[in-house]
């Protein structure tokens, strides 16, 4: 049987008006779940400042905010460079106000033999998970400190920062750094009234996915068959979860990681099936220098 559909589309967790008055912003937040988590908030409210490198998602995070009945600005803003990031928080705030909120979602991945990585693959996707989400978190962070106001950031994150991630070493140790920086920042942000949390998704297919981890063998075959729940997760399963960790609801959760994966990372095999290489997973042939 599994578990059960959620509520439809539209529907919000929170009481309406929650984050009236208040603005979230969230990066990447034009595509996929960033995309769905920008149109919860602004459900249920939030002026919402969508930043992101591309202009076209950028555009699609703002339409999909309106869709949901909210307001947003988009600016433009690679992660990887702190001034670009306190260009964009100026214009948010020139727009609206100092963000309340902030989602870290944005990311770099794609699925790699570990000997097959060239330095600047590790590095550019350590560079926007790990770097990118310390940039934006220090430039929100201080901002609140000086105004004296309180705040929260959401880090998106994987649960291969527990278990470790074939296939994906860059991405799996840049999400094992962005979660121990939530226990870390959350302990020395609390006196300040700024609390952190993670949101760590598991298998949420969306139409904005890479060309890279749709290439991923058997992805999109059996998905619902791959999870205790019996079934896959709906993006907006994952923005609810997050209002729910920015809310007041939710005042004295800081320093946690909340998985919304259908207890899918914690599932063992009495017997596990046979080990299959991660070349031959990803169909690579043998290597060569």
């Amino acid at each position: 049987m599994g578990l059960p559909e959620p509520p439809p589309l539209g529907t919000s967790a929170l009481p309406p008006g929650t984050f009236d008055g208040q603005t979230v912003v969230v990066t990447g937040g034009g595509t996929g779940l960033g995309k769905a988590i920008a149109a919860e908030f602004a459900r249920l409210g939030a002026f919402v400042g969508i930043l992101s490198r591309k202009e076209e998602h950028r555009a699609a995070g703002v339409a999909a905010v309106k869709e949901a009945g909210g307001e947003a600005i988009a600016a433009g803003c690679d992660i990887r460079d702190p001034e670009q990031i306190a260009a964009a928080f100026d214009a948010v705030e020139k727009a609206a106000d100092l963000p309340a909120t902030l989602v870290n979602n944005a990311a770099g991945n794609f699925p790699v033999p570990a000997e097959d990585m060239s330095p600047n693959a590790w590095r550019s996707v350590v560079d926007i998970v790990l770097n990118g989400t310390f940039n934006c978190s220090r430039e929100f962070a201080r901002r609140h400190i000086a105004a004296g106001a309180p705040g929260s950031i959401i880090n998106v994150g994987a649960s291969y920062a527990w278990t470790g991630g074939p296939g994906f070493a860059h991405s799996a140790a840049a999400k094992a750094g962005v979660k121990n920086m939530v226990e870390t920042l959350a302990v020395e942000w609390a006196p300040y009234g700024i609390r952190l949390n993670g949101l760590v998704p598991g298998l949420f297919p969306h139409a904005d996915e890479t060309e890279d981890i749709k290439g991923v063998p058997e992805r999109g075959q059996g998905e619902n068959s791959r999870a205790p729940a019996g079934r896959v997760g709906l993006p907006r399963e994952l923005g609810w979860a997050a209002t729910y960790l920015a809310s007041p609801y939710a005042a004295y959760i800081t320093g946690c990681s909340l998985v919304v994966d259908g207890a899918n990372w914690q599932r063992r095999a009495m017997l596990q099936p046979a080990f299959e290489p991660i070349r031959e997973q990803l169909d690579r042939g043998p290597f060569e220098l």
